[in-house]
């Protein structure tokens, strides 16, 4: 039989291009559908909350409604199943029962899906009126991010704000106890005017929870930048400051703030005392203040704050024993990170926790403060800290440090400041007893200067914790 070729009415001869309409993407329309019923099938993962009470609510209907007819004497319901009989009877006579069945059992099915959809849209026209978000793939991010770990931040400074803006979307479970010795620039400014403790760590973290609009956490980040008596001053300080007038103290005004920017975790202060640093430096000067701790001429040996062992708050003591994760870092050394480890009962409720322990170092070195120091230097300058408070076993047995190399130009820039990269000998680390990991910190894309990167610094913390996690 002699083989056909394909006719010129053949389909499968013509190429696609030629077809009518084709334009060599998918359908617009077939692709949105393809969306919605992903975006429903969505619904039916476990964990949502939703379904359960939906049931639930079904259950308490059908319930409510028996019991009124039982308490009716049944009749209800024989009158409601007379009505349906008699208005079946009368659609069978129009239509066949095999129509009438699949009518009704669509018309159910339309009316359901309209009412809850409708539902489900007017809750999230409430919850979040501005956003796109679909509500099914914000109940899945939050159940996500409520399972996340218990993990506490401690530091202060933009360090401490660019870690907790990299894990908040890892977990909503996070805690960032914040050093409050800051008396330079507009905290010091209203610490003196108004003899409170300094609000701009504190802000700066309460902006890097925020889950709120953009444009309400850049005003609370504005900075004023004319103007008697405002000229310096951020937004976000003035109005903790007022808050804290108001509500009689900063942890009350951190409270009101958090509600405010709508903060996934908690921001605490490392105490409510009004403490003032001092240091000693290896020329027998002594200096006070923070301000001027940080443009120290010569190596600082020991630091201290007045009053002498500060208390710690009682949250804070709580996150501390409730953690999966205790963090240090990064930030300038003395004047954001040891601060905090002036606190003893929070260096207790360090020393007790069974959780993971890790130290997060700078990139570079900060003339005037870590000047020569590697990562073992850092790590030497917290123990000996720590020593004088009378704790003489480690807190901190992880260190997590950038992975060399840094871009060389931005090296050559910042060594004519007077900086030089944090190098760590990893072997020698985990010589003495430390678990050392390795990461790019400073992120992949090219930056104009070297700071943590807020997703990578992020993703190497969490790599540590599953990492402790699996081996625990």
């Amino acid at each position: 039989m002699p083989v056909r070729g394909p006719g010129p009415k053949s389909r499968r001869a013509r190429p696609a291009q030629s077809r009518p309409g084709w334009s060599g993407r998918s359908d617009p329309r077939a692709h949105d559908l393809v969306t919605r019923s992903r975006r429903a099938a969505r619904w039916l993962q476990p964990g949502l909350v939703v379904k359960r009470w939906m049931l639930t609510s079904g259950l308490g209907l059908l319930i409510l409604l028996l019991g009124a007819a039982v308490w009716a004497d049944l009749q209800p319901i024989y009158w409601s199943l007379e009505a349906i009989k008699w208005t079946l009877s009368q659609l069978t006579r129009v239509l066949p029962r095999s129509i009438t069945g699949p009518l009704v059992l669509v018309i159910g099915a339309v009316l359901i899906w309209l009412g809850q959809s409708r539902s489900f849209g007017s809750i999230q026209q409430a919850l979040a009126p501005e956003k796109d978000t679909v509500l099914v793939d914000a109940l899945l991010a939050q159940r996500r991010l409520s399972r996340g770990p218990s993990i506490v931040a401690i530091g202060g400074g933009t360090g401490l704000s660019t870690l907790l803006s990299g894990l908040k979307r890892y977990s909503s479970n996070l805690t960032a106890i914040v050093t409050v010795a800051d008396d330079g620039g507009s905290s010091g400014v209203l610490r003196r005017e108004f003899g409170m403790q300094p609000p701009g760590d504190i802000r700066n973290c309460l902006a890097a929870l925020s889950t709120e609009e953009p444009l309400l956490t850049r005003l609370f980040q504005y900075r004023f930048r004319s103007g008697s008596g405002l000229e310096g001053h951020s937004f976000g300080n003035l109005f903790l400051t007022a808050l804290t007038a108001i509500t009689g103290s900063l942890e009350s005004a951190i409270t009101a703030s958090s509600r405010v920017l709508a903060v996934q975790g908690q921001v605490v202060p490392a105490t409510n005392a009004d403490v003032r640093l001092w240091a000693e430096l290896e020329n027998g000067e002594r200096i006070e203040g923070e301000s001027r701790i940080g443009k120290a001429h010569s190596p600082i040996v020991r630091l201290g704050c007045i009053p002498e062992r500060p208390p710690a708050l009682p949250r804070a003591i709580e996150a501390i024993a409730n953690a999966d994760l205790i963090v240090l870092g990064p930030g300038s050394l003395y004047t954001s990170l040891l601060p905090n480890l002036l606190v003893p009962e929070l260096v207790t409720a360090i020393s007790r926790s069974r959780a993971p322990r890790l130290y997060i170092c700078n990139l570079m070195t900060q003339p005037g403060e870590t000047d020569g120091l590697d990562v073992a230097g850092h790590l030497r300058a917290i123990e000996a800290q720590l020593a004088t408070i009378g704790v003489e076993r480690r807190l901190f047995d992880g260190v997590l440090a950038q992975a060399e190399p840094v871009d060389p130009a931005l090296l050559e820039h910042y060594r004519r400041r007077g900086s030089e990269p944090v190098r760590c000998d990893s072997a020698a680390l985990q010589r003495q007893g430390y678990d050392v990991m390795v990461a790019p910190l400073q992120g992949t894309r090219p930056t104009a200067t070297l700071r943590h990167d807020p997703r990578s610094l992020a993703l190497a913390v969490m790599r540590f914790y599953k990492r402790h996690r699996r081996d625990s």
